[in-house]
């Protein structure tokens, strides 16, 4: 039986990251993945939805320079040819992972994998099967798409984010079940597509895991892209009539109301997949697995990183997760810091925050003082004519630390990591009101709100 020093089950961004990083550190590694490398992000998530994104940016752009004076005629678009570039975008980054792992000398097994108790891991690679022995093992096997106990759901052809990218026609109209993360993004790019686009959301606000004033002004611009914005509203049921669905709504106050549409994506959230565990006695956290700082399981030498253990569900922090499992798996001792963790929605405008909400610094009884400033007062966003957004720093009060930050804009993804260097590196807001900002340029908002929360603001 061949033995390897660390056993990956899992090739995804928490997976294919602990892999390389094991082999680096002078481990014999093996890297186990059922579908394709990747996992989730590459495949089915981060990479296909934001490339989609990028082309419902430029149609959006394109629309929008007709009142700069730049005429193109009728705008018209191949919805086949986008989802090819897609199909490109991931296969040249899946050509990429496997470059690295063929680089750090690192066994592929394209397959199936379950691990027991003395870490033999048993992979079904199809016509045949292999059993390989582990010293450690790094359970990175992702999650899969909840799909809520909806009456009529498993009698309806419907689309979760798992599959919505094989759709091959632009739909008329769409029903999107759940408004958060995924549910906001596929709103915006269907609506650069001209489709009918409708999101239904349980709760009392989209994107609910972020700031207020982000829910309140998305509201309001998804409204202005002629998307439906349902919240407090309960999806009943759905049925389904030849090609058309029916999605039967139903307010907190009773009222109910029927919307038609051609296809229904249920983006609600997702689930561990826990297949390759079933035999282990790994101690839970409700339906997660439970890990300490050191990403460990209650067995020793046994592993789990990413969706698997719940948390931020992002691909960074597994990747984070991975880097920290691998290490300790190598013998090294290093515990996760969850204190700086960038969160990006990307809808336009892009959303980003990173540190403590105003809620969290509340609960924390942390004495602090919010400060608020608007991108239409940047000269870069007004040139840009994209001045839709806001940046707001939370600050403690007696030393004035960062303790978070909160920005709504053209290109806030990219922006975050600065301000996550400042918390990371417990900068106070006026190092940050004196830091040197480009002019013109986005950031300066940064500079514009630091000087606000001193009293000594510029423009405002």
């Amino acid at each position: 039986m061949e033995r390897y020093d660390v056993v990956v089950i899992g090739g995804g961004p928490g997976g294919y990251v602990a892999a390389i990083r094991a082999s680096q550190l002078g481990c014999k590694v093996a890297l186990v993945e059922s579908d394709h490398l990747g996992g989730t992000c590459l495949n089915r998530g981060c990479i296909p939805s934001k490339t989609l994104l990028r082309h419902a940016e430029v149609i959006e752009q394109i629309e929008k320079a007709r009142s700069w004076g730049i005429e193109t005629g009728s705008l018209t678009f191949s919805f086949e040819k986008m989802m090819k570039r897609k199909d490109k975008v991931i296969q040249t980054l899946r050509s990429g992972i496997a470059g690295l792992l063929k680089k750090g000398d690192i066994t592929f097994f394209n397959g199936q994998a379950s691990v027991d108790e003395k870490k033999c891991v048993s992979i079904n690679l199809g016509k045949e099967k292999k059993v390989i022995q582990a010293d450690k093992v790094i359970i990175a096997t992702g999650g899969d798409p909840f799909v809520p106990p909806i009456s009529g759901v498993d009698k309806v052809e419907f689309h979760t984010s798992d599959t919505i990218f094989q759709l091959t026609e632009i739909p008329e109209s769409i029903v999107i079940v759940g408004g958060g993360v995924i549910g906001v993004e596929f709103a915006s790019i269907f609506a650069s597509l001209n489709v009918e686009v409708t999101i239904v959301e349980m709760g009392n606000r989209i994107v609910p895991s972020e700031d207020p004033d982000v829910s309140r002004t998305l509201h309001k611009i998804l409204n202005n892209k002629n998307i439906r914005v349902l919240t407090n509203k309960t999806v009943e049921s759905i049925s389904q009539k030849e090609k058309l669905k029916c999605v039967s709504v139903e307010s907190r106050d009773g009222t109910k109301e029927q919307i038609t549409c051609e296809e229904v994506l249920i983006a609600v959230g997702r689930k561990p997949n826990l297949s390759a565990i079933e035999m282990l006695p790994i101690r839970m956290n409700g339906p997660f697995v439970e890990v300490n700082k050191s990403m460990e399981t209650n067995i020793d030498g046994v592993y789990a990183v990413g969706d698997i253990i719940g948390g931020w569900q992002l691909a960074h922090v597994a990747s984070a997760e991975g880097l920290i499992a691998a290490e300790n798996a190598a013998g090294h001792k290093e515990e996760v810091d969850y204190k700086v963790i960038p969160r990006c929605i990307y809808t336009a405008p892009e959303i980003a925050s990173v540190g403590m909400s105003e809620e969290q610094a509340s609960q924390s009884k942390i004495p602090y003082r919010v400060e608020k400033y608007a991108l239409s007062g940047i000269g870069k966003a007004i040139a840009m004519d994209d001045t839709q957004g806001f940046v707001k720093i939370i600050v403690e009060e007696q030393y004035g630390e960062i303790l978070g930050v909160v920005m709504m804009g053209a290109h806030v993804t990219e922006m975050i990591s600065q301000a996550s260097a400042f918390i990371y590196l417990e900068g106070t807001v006026d190092e940050l009101a004196k830091m040197i900002q480009p002019h013109p340029a986005l950031s300066e908002m940064l500079f514009e709100a630091a000087n606000s929360w001193l009293g000594r603001g510029i423009h405002s």
